[in-house]
């Protein structure tokens, strides 16, 4: 059986531990290993080489993806999508692990709807995917963005100040909220929980009133400018205010243990349903189990938000 694998959308830590567990627990069930260079966009250009033991060695403390990444207009145009189903037929491709965010799973679900035999493997930043606990990379990026603000608390309580600092997630506010919490954010602005801007003043305020020296604000991606934001919070609370944009910095890196045993249990996961010739699933993790479940009704959950973070983080900021 010949199997590819592919790394799509953004990158995000853990995308190598994954490729390594797939490439190497693939050959020792006897597989033909194939990894697709840069995404969709490597698929419909045929861009497929076969992989060995040694193409992965040295590469699971390694940020990013050795394959390459893209975010493909051309796979969602009828034309792009029949290269692409082409080249798998070239190639005899049996079997094709995706690996990314929520665009990826919707690639893969258009493969499966294709008839082509494909696993799916939860791979972003975001933790954005309602079905798994966690996507791999969020973890590896939460450590990130912690210690962005550690070092920004830092120059903020030297200087009196307030620092909005503006993480990603795009329509997801995990990274603002658990970060938030581990580094000890006073406030968090995420599109989950609208809180008042009022109360954000009035808490600043006070901590000032009490001589508190900083204050730090985490504003997910989604949220607004907060260049804007900031220019109203010190027209209101009278505390110089500045902003940072970690940007591309919060996907990179090397994964966290975390990640990197996800990445391998997930996969691991993948292969078992591979050799089963289950096909058309997605991985993920639930109560600490590693599950499967169809494409179409994983991509179906809802994500939930973790209210009760957010009610610890209220109270431990004040």
């Amino acid at each position: 059986m010949k199997i590819g694998i592919l790394t799509s959308g953004g990158d995000a830590p853990g995308m190598n531990p994954a490729i390594r567990a797939f490439v190497r627990s693939g050959i020792y069930n006897g597989f033909e290993v194939y990894g697709i260079e840069s995404g969709f966009e490597g698929l419909i250009n045929g861009r497929l080489n076969k992989l060995n033991e040694s193409s992965v060695g040295d590469v699971i403390q390694r940020g990013g993806t050795f394959l390459g990444t893209s975010r493909s207009e051309e796979f969602m145009t009828k034309e792009g999508f029949g290269k692409a189903l082409n080249i798998l037929d070239i190639f005899e491709i049996d079997a094709l692990v995706v690996c990314g965010g929520d665009g990826s799973l919707r690639g893969a679900l258009k493969l499966k709807k294709s008839g082509i035999n494909v696993l799916a493997i939860p791979i972003s930043i975001d933790n954005d995917l309602g079905y798994t606990d966690y996507t791999i990379g969020f973890m590896s990026c939460l450590e990130t963005v912690t210690e962005i603000v550690s070092k920004i608390r830092d120059t903020t309580e030297s200087h009196s100040r307030a620092n909005v600092v503006e993480v990603m997630g795009r329509g997801c506010g995990d990274i603002a909220l658990y970060a938030g919490l581990a580094a000890g954010a006073e406030n968090i602005i995420i599109p989950e929980y609208k809180t008042p801007y009022e109360e954000i003043y009035k808490k600043a305020i006070m901590c000032k009133n009490r001589g508190k020296k900083h204050h730090i604000i985490l504003m997910a991606e989604a949220m607004g400018d907060p260049y804007e934001f900031a220019r109203e919070f010190e027209k209101h609370t009278g505390i110089d205010t500045k902003v940072t944009i970690p940007g591309y910095i919060q996907r990179g890196g090397s994964p966290s243990v975390f990640d990197r045993v996800l990445a391998s249990q997930m996969v691991f996961k993948a292969m078992e349903e591979i050799k089963k010739k289950n096909f058309g699933l997605a991985i993920g993790i639930s109560r600490d189990q590693i599950i499967s479940m169809e494409i179409e009704e994983a991509l179906k959950v809802k994500k939930k938000f973790n209210k009760e973070l957010l009610d610890i983080l209220k109270v431990i900021s004040i």
